[in-house]
């Protein structure tokens, strides 16, 4: 990230009208330390660079990320304020919510997907489940007493549990945070037993002891965690589920604004260092047009809408 007098250099080589002409705040709608977040903060400095100004990563948790979605879909059209957005807090929400304040399709210019990033059900290391055998074995036998944490209310970790639910039997009990950074820290302690963490976020706590993998919900094994089976490999079959990431700005964004951050971000995903990190997460990057990125947005809408019908998941 740029430092303020590169920045006040930059703001000067730039006359008002001319995008960008100051620093972009780059808004995740969750707390810091999960997917979506580690995402922003990996290409922030890429797309400073790469149009010579600072990305500032603004985390505006809430409403499982409804918050600060809302924030970005009704900000000014000027390019200045963009969105990380992700399954959870577009698609997901949009399926689970039909009357949300903003719409993940009418309401975003999309600029680009970032990355693809599997699911992995992950236990606090207390818990006497070694496979997702003994998992499955456990939870039938305490029935709504095993607990899960998520993002919030409609967010992949959230879905993707749900989807788990149907597919195996068991009967869990969902406990949101404003995002899977603060779920992690409880997991960790033992407060709640189980996620279903993005893989580039749960990689870190894996691989150093402090919550343990039973399976990866991705119909082939991760290359970061070769030993780690996927679910079908453990006997349960539909329960895949990823999470996209993407950066959307608000609708109305001038069309030259748009394709510049589009050919910024792309340049960005195709840098060695980007993609480095990203595969060290096990985060397959998913460089994209604008317009690929306004038919995912509405495939995924369509498909999380089946999967909440699906799983009957209810909300107050």
């Amino acid at each position: 990230m740029l430092g303020l007098a590169a920045v006040a250099g930059a703001q000067a080589q730039a006359p008002a009208g001319v995008y960008p002409n100051r620093p972009v705040r780059l808004v995740v709608p969750y707390a810091p330390g999960g997917n979506i977040d580690i995402t922003g903060r990996i290409v922030a400095p890429a797309l400073g660079d790469a149009l010579g100004v600072s990305f500032v990563v603004d985390n505006r948790a809430g409403a499982a990320g409804a918050i600060g979605s809302e924030l970005v879909a009704k900000a000014v059209p000027d390019g200045h304020t963009l969105l990380v957005a992700s399954t959870g807090s577009t698609t997901g929400l949009a399926a689970l919510y039909p009357n949300l304040p903003y719409d993940p399709v009418r309401d975003f210019a999309p600029i680009g997907l970032v990355s693809n990033v599997p699911i992995v059900v992950v236990v606090t290391p207390g818990l006497p489940a070694r496979s997702i055998k003994d998992f499955i074995a456990l939870a039938k036998a305490k029935p709504g007493r095993i607990t899960y944490g998520s993002g919030g209310t409609g967010t992949t970790n959230h879905l993707a549990a749900a989807l788990f639910e149907v597919n195996t039997g068991v009967k869990l009990t969902h406990v949101p945070y404003k995002g899977m950074g603060p779920a992690t820290v409880d997991l960790m302690g033992g407060q709640i037993d189980v996620g279903f963490d993005q893989l580039s976020a749960a990689i870190a706590f894996i691989k150093s002891g402090k919550t343990r993998a039973l399976a990866l919900a991705s119909p082939t094994r991760s290359k970061t965690l070769p030993e780690l089976p996927t679910l079908a490999e453990s006997g349960v079959s539909g329960a895949d589920a990823s999470t996209f990431t993407g950066i959307l700005a608000p609708a109305k964004t001038p069309g030259e604004t748009v394709a510049k951050l589009s050919a910024a971000l792309l340049k960005s995903l195709r840098s060695d260092p980007v993609r480095e990190r990203f595969a060290a997460l096990g985060a397959e990057v998913w460089p994209s047009t604008p317009e690929q990125l306004a038919q995912f947005l509405k495939d995924d809408l369509a498909k999380w809408s089946k999967v909440v019908k699906a799983a009957g998941i209810k909300v107050e």
